[in-house]
């Protein structure tokens, strides 16, 4: 068995995520990566409601500004 390459690791480093492309879109990317983060230092996402409602709104916002465009 060989060990991959650096050049092999660089190309899946380069393939985006789907869930960071969507979040991108929403514009709560930044909020999300806030409740990670808290549940991280807490290892309680309940100690974490503050962040979890903010991404929630976010996302609530986000979704109807979608259904406004259709």
């Amino acid at each position: 068995m060989t060990a991959p390459s650096f050049e092999n690791a660089k190309e899946d480093d380069d393939i985006e995520d789907p869930v960071d492309r969507m979040l991108k879109q929403t514009g709560c990317m930044e909020l999300h990566y806030k409740v990670q983060e808290c549940i991280a230092e807490t290892q309680d996402w309940r100690k974490c409601q503050e962040h979890v409602q903010k991404f929630r709104e976010c996302m609530e916002e986000y979704q109807q500004k979608k259904i406004r465009k259709s």
